[in-house]
C-alpha cells in the first residue's frame, strides 16, 4: 500500500473481534453498518461461540481466517483485549481499531504500555485504545460504534476529520453534516497507542481526495510529526482547522524569568498554529462554519471586503463584524461611488453599499451595482446580504438570475451570501459556488478564516533562519550572572550594551572612565535573578565619587538581601539611549522545544501579558509577523513625535535568538532579555538572563 495508514482507512478485508449478532451492541454495529452500506471487501466476524453473526459466517479466532486481513476491529473487554491484539500482530494483520477502554485513561498504564510494545514490535498500525473508531464513507468501511453513520445528510465530500475524543468526534461529524460539510474520512485516535492526530493530518495532507482538514486535540505527542504534518498541509494548500482545548498556564509556576511565567502550554500551541497557518476555532460552530466555507476553495488575496446589503441596519452590523474579525472594509473608490449613485440615487454607496429594497423594483440596477463593485473596486472578497428575499416566491427567481449572471462574469471571485429562508433555496446558491450563511456576523467570521488561509498559503514556509555565527558560544551548564549571559548572547550576534565586570571600586571607576559617560551599576550574581527588587541597580551614575559610592551601596544591599548569594562584583554598563522597551525571551517546552517570545518590555510585562510566541528556529519574516501581532505594536511606529523604531534590527535579533535557542535546546530552560531597547536605528539588550536546563 502507498501509505502506512491505507490499510486502516482503505482496507480490502476486515475482521471484527468480539462481533455480536445484535446490531445495537458495540460489537454488532460495525457489522450492521458495513452490511447495510454494502462494503465490497471480505468481512470476517470473530466469535468462538457462534457459527454465524447477522447472517455472516463467524470464526473462532483471528488465526482461523482464510486470509490475512488489512484491518481488525477489537471490541472485547479489557481483560482479553491485550491477547487479542497480540494475536492480530502474530497473524500479520496490517491495522487494528481498538474500541476497548480501561487502559491509560482509567489509570491502567501498564496494560497500555503492553499494547504499545506489541504494536511497536510488529508491522501493524493501531488506532486507540479507548476510541470510537474510524470510517471512510466512499469505501463503506465503518470501524465504529458511533451513531454518526445513521445520521448522514450530505454526500461524502473532501473534508477529513480527526479527533482525539470519540464522543465529541461524533458530535463534530453530525454538526458538520447539518452545516452541509461533506466529510469522507473520520478518525478518532483515543489513547493514541500508535497513530496520533498529527499522523492523520499528515495522511490527509497527502491524500488527493481530502481538501479540508478538521481536527480536535487536547495535546500532541511528537513535535517533529506535528510540524511536518502542518507544513505538508500548508504546502499542499489544504486548510487545517483545529479546536485545541486546555488553556492551562503551566509556566506560571516557573517564576525565574518573565518568559517562563508568561508561557503556558497553550501559548506554545498558539505559536505552532500561527507559524504553520492553522486556523484555531473556539467552538464547534466556528469549526464547521469555516470548514464549510473552505469547501468552496476560494482563498482571497487579502482582507479587503465589500458589503452589499438590502438593510442599512445590517450594514452597520457588517462593519462592526469586519473590525471584530480583523477584516478591512475600506470606502469605495470615489469614481465607483459616482457611478453607483448615478444608477442608484437612493442608495448609500460608501461601503457597506445599502441598495435597500428599492433595488428589487429594478433588478438590472442591482446586477449592475454588484458588477461595478467587483469589476472596478479593489476588494478581495464580497458579501451580499439579502435577508429572506431569495426564499420569497415573489423574488426567488429574480435573485437567482442576478447571482447566476454575476457568477458567470466573475467565476473565481469569493462572493458569500447571507440569507434566511427555505432549505431548498440555499443549495441552489451553493451549486453556483456561493457560500451561504444565515447570520451575517458569522459570514464575516468565515470570510476572515478564508483570508487567513489565503495569507498562509501565499506565505508558504517563509524565510530560512539565519545561519549561526561561527563563533557562537554554547549556553551555560549552570547559572551565570547577567554579564556572562550577555557575552554568550552577543556571540549569537544579538546586540548588547558595552560593559565590564568590576570586582572592586577601583575597577568600577576604570570601567566608567573607559565608557566615558553616565553608566548603570548592577549587582553581578548568578543567584540574584531580579536585581531591581533588592535595589541592585543604579541608573545614570556619573563621576568617580558617585561610581565608588554606588559600587559599595549595591554590594551592601545584595549582602543584606541575599546573604548566601555568590557576588561576582558589579557590572558597569553604558547607559542605553532612550527607545522603545521590548522583551525577548525563550521557553523550552517539553514537547515542542524552544519557543521564542516577543512583547512590550519593562517592569509591567507580566501584568500586561502583551506577548506572542514562535517555535524556534525561524526567519526574519516570521519575526516581523510576531512584532505585528502585539497590542502595543503602535508604540514601535513612533508616538508623540518620537522616531519609528528599527523593526529590521528587532526582527533580526528575534530570528538570531531563535537560532541560538534551537542550537541549545538541550541546555536551556529559559532566556529572558528585558529590556531590549529598540532605537530609531539599531537595538540593544540591556539585561539578560539564561536559565540552564535542570539536570538530575
Amino acid at each position: 500500500m502507498a501509505h502506512a495508514l491505507d490499510a486502516l482507512l482503505h482496507p480490502k478485508s476486515v475482521a471484527i473481534i468480539g462481533a455480536s449478532d445484535t446490531p445495537a451492541r458495540i460489537g454488532g454495529r460495525p457489522l450492521r453498518f458495513m452490511l447495510k452500506e454494502n462494503y465490497k471487501g471480505n468481512i470476517y466476524p470473530i466469535n468462538p461461540n457462534r457459527d454465524t453473526l447477522q447472517g455472516v459466517k463467524a470464526y473462532p479466532t483471528i488465526k482461523d481466517l482464510p486470509e490475512t486481513v488489512d484491518s481488525a476491529i477489537v471490541a472485547v473487554p479489557a481483560a482479553i483485549a491485550v491477547d487479542a491484539i497480540r494475536d492480530c500482530a502474530e497473524a500479520g494483520v496490517k491495522s487494528a481499531v481498538i474500541f476497548t477502554s480501561g487502559f491509560a485513561e482509567a489509570g491502567n498504564e501498564g496494560a497500555q504500555r503492553e499494547i504499545e510494545e506489541i504494536v511497536r514490535g510488529s508491522q501493524m498500525r493501531a488506532v486507540g485504545p479507548n476510541c470510537l473508531g474510524v470510517f471512510t464513507l466512499t469505501d463503506s468501511w465503518y470501524a465504529t460504534f458511533a451513531n454518526a453513520p445513521d445520521l448522514l445528510k450530505v454526500p461524502p465530500g473532501q473534508v477529513g476529520i480527526v479527533t482525539q475524543s470519540g464522543a465529541y468526534g461524533s458530535h463534530v461529524f453530525v454538526a458538520a453534516q447539518s452545516r452541509g460539510v461533506g466529510c469522507n474520512y473520520w478518525v478518532t485516535t483515543g489513547n493514541e497507542c500508535d497513530v496520533d492526530v498529527a499522523e492523520v493530518i499528515e495522511y490527509y495532507a497527502q491524500s488527493p481526495d481530502v481538501k479540508v482538514i478538521v481536527a480536535y486535540a487536547e495535546g500532541m505527542k511528537s513535535a517533529e510529526r506535528a510540524r511536518r504534518a502542518l507544513a505538508a498541509a500548508r504546502d499542499a494548500g489544504k486548510p487545517v482547522i483545529i479546536q485545541k482545548v486546555g488553556r492551562s498556564d503551566l509556566g506560571a509556576k516557573a517564576a525565574q524569568s518573565h518568559t517562563a511565567s508568561l508561557a503556558g502550554s497553550d501559548a506554545v500551541y498558539e505559536a505552532l498554529f500561527r507559524q504553520y497557518g492553522v486556523y484555531r476555532a473556539e467552538t464547534t460552530e466556528e469549526m464547521v462554519d469555516v470548514a464549510y466555507a473552505c469547501q468552496f476553495g476560494r482563498f482571497p488575496a487579502g482582507r479587503k471586503v465589500n458589503f452589499q446589503t438590502i438593510s442599512g441596519g445590517v450594514g452597520v452590523q457588517l462593519a462592526d463584524a469586519a473590525e471584530k474579525y480583523a477584516m478591512e472594509a475600506p470606502e469605495m473608490p470615489a469614481p465607483v461611488q459616482k457611478k453607483l449613485k448615478e444608477i442608484m440615487p437612493f442608495a448609500t454607496v460608501r461601503n457597506p453599499v445599502d441598495f435597500s429594497a428599492q433595488a428589487l423594483n429594478q433588478t438590472d440596477v442591482m446586477t449592475e451595482n454588484i458588477r461595478l463593485t467587483i469589476a472596478e473596486a479593489d476588494y478581495d472578497s464580497h458579501l451580499v446580504y439579502l435577508a429572506g428575499v431569495p426564499a420569497s416566491p415573489l423574488t426567488r427567481d429574480v435573485c437567482l438570475d442576478i447571482m447566476q449572471t454575476i457568477r458567470s462574469e466573475f467565476p473565481d471571485d469569493l462572493i458569500c451570501m447571507s440569507m434566511c429562508g427555505a432549505d431548498e433555496v440555499v443549495p441552489q446558491y451553493e451549486a453556483m459556488d456561493y457560500p451561504c450563511f444565515e447570520d451575517p456576523d458569522l459570514a464575516v467570521r468565515a470570510m476572515a478564516g478564508l483570508a487567513h488561509f489565503g495569507e498562509a498559503f501565499r506565505r508558504g514556509a517563509g524565510d530560512p533562519p539565519p545561519a549561526a555565527p561561527a563563533g557562537m558560544l554554547a549556553a551555560p551548564e549552570g547559572a551565570v550572572a547577567e554579564h556572562e549571559a550577555k557575552r554568550i548572547l552577543s556571540s549569537a550576534d544579538i546586540p548588547v550594551t558595552r560593559e565590564a565586570l568590576a570586582a572592586t571600586a577601583d575597577a568600577a571607576v576604570a570601567a566608567w572612565t573607559e565608557i566615558a559617560g553616565p553608566v548603570v551599576l548592577k549587582i553581578a550574581s548568578p543567584d540574584i535573578t531580579h536585581k531591581t527588587e533588592i535595589g541592585g541597580v543604579l541608573l545614570n551614575v556619573d563621576g568617580e565619587a558617585a561610581v565608588r559610592e554606588g559600587f559599595e551601596t549595591i554590594c551592601a544591599r545584595a549582602r543584606t538581601a541575599s546573604p548566601d548569594a555568590r557576588i561576582e562584583g558589579v557590572i558597569v554598563s553604558e547607559m542605553a539611549e532612550p527607545g522603545v522597551e521590548t522583551v525577548l525571551g525563550v521557553i523550552n517546552d517539553p514537547v515542542f522545544g524552544p519557543a521564542v517570545m516577543f512583547g512590550m518590555g519593562g517592569i509591567f510585562v507580566e501584568v500586561l501579558k502583551d506577548v506572542t510566541f514562535r517555535l524556534a528556529p525561524f526567519g526574519k519574516d516570521e519575526a516581523l509577523r510576531m512584532i505585528d501581532e502585539i497590542q502595543g505594536r503602535a508604540m514601535l511606529s513612533g508616538v508623540r513625535g518620537q522616531a519609528a523604531a528599527d523593526l529590521d534590527a528587532l526582527a533580526d535579533a528575534l530570528a538570531r535568538l531563535s537560532v541560538f535557542a534551537a542550537e541549545n535546546a538541550n541546555r536551556i530552560e529559559s532566556i529572558d532579555i528585558n529590556p531590549f531597547i529598540v532605537h530609531g536605528a539599531g537595538a540593544v539588550a540591556v539585561d539578560a538572563l539564561i536559565v540552564p536546563k535542570k539536570t538530575d
